[in-house]
């Protein structure tokens, strides 16, 4: 992927009326993003072929935008073509964790994955992947000693924990999740919000998303509650609460073995080990909760 000019690429696409204008866009930490601008719309350009060592294919990342867009969740795709997907641009302003921490964005963000995981699937076509986190921690893993990861070392022990995580997740539900609720997921145009980048889009448990949303934001004790609470109409029992602590810990711990596989395999500039040891201090207290609560 560093050797494609993503500039370039985006203004050869053949959808373009008049005379375009492309600029970089910042803030990817997985694809190259372009804004362009023609005659009579902006619109923001990917960049990316598959990339297997996320287990990311843009067949299932096309069908789960168009599928979002039709369930009023994500703008409009545009256009594809291999290597390129086109979505609609939202004039807003990108979500911080500490933005998703209002209660009002909060229940915001909240609706929005509800609406994902309800009605995706009914505008869905064609095959569609799953996404079950402990298989991709799996997956992470050999990939990382494939590649000689300076991460090796403390590989094995998160995946006996991850192996203990799983087993006390249990039974789940299956929805079509987003799996990928970063902060800059979220757009606000200021009177809605959005939800973007379906890289990792699939069948799997609510409470991926839930606890991605909690792990990534920074929410709190009570939050969380209000989060389980708001998403399942009812206040969460023990067992509820054990298998959603222990989704939690495993999204926090896939953010940071994600960026492990960055540090060895990506060629964006961006500070991907910083990235990984955040992640590691997130897991960790989430680890510490799941152990030491009821």
């Amino acid at each position: 992927m560093g050797s494609v000019d993503p500039v370039q690429r985006a203004l050869a696409l053949p959808i373009w009326t008049g005379a375009a204008t492309a600029v970089p866009l910042g803030g990817g930490i997985t694809n190259l993003n372009v804004l362009v601008t023609d005659a009579i719309r902006r619109a923001v350009v990917r960049i990316g072929d598959d990339i297997p060592v996320h287990q990311i294919m843009r067949f299932n990342e096309l069908a789960a935008s168009r599928a979002a867009h039709a369930a009023g969740v994500s703008p409009a795709v545009l256009y594809h073509e291999p290597g390129a997907l086109v979505i609609d641009f939202v004039e807003g302003r990108t979500m911080s964790a500490e933005d998703l921490r209002q209660p009002d964005l909060l229940r915001q963000a909240l609706d929005l994955v509800k609406q994902c995981h309800r009605d995706i699937p009914r505008h869905l076509r064609g095959p569609a992947l799953t996404f079950w986190v402990f298989q991709v921690l799996r997956d992470y893993a050999a990939t990382l000693g494939e590649g000689r990861s300076p991460h090796l070392g403390t590989v094995a022990g998160l995946l006996e924990e991850a192996d203990e995580l799983e087993a006390a997740v249990g039974r789940i539900d299956l929805v079509f999740g987003h799996n990928d609720l970063l902060p800059a997921n979220f757009l606000h145009d200021g009177s809605r919000m959005w939800l973007i980048d379906w890289d990792y889009a699939g069948w799997g448990s609510p409470l991926f998303d839930l606890g991605g949303l909690a792990a990534n934001n920074g929410l709190d004790p009570v939050q969380e509650d209000w989060l389980l609470t708001s998403y399942f109409g009812n206040a969460p029992d023990a067992d509820l609460r054990r298998r959603y602590r222990a989704m939690k810990a495993a999204a926090a711990l896939r953010e940071a073995m994600w960026s492990m596989v960055q540090e060895i395999h990506s060629s964006l500039d961006f500070n991907y080990a910083a990235y990984t040891a955040d992640y590691l201090i997130t897991y960790r207290a989430a680890m510490a909760v799941f152990r030491t609560s009821p």
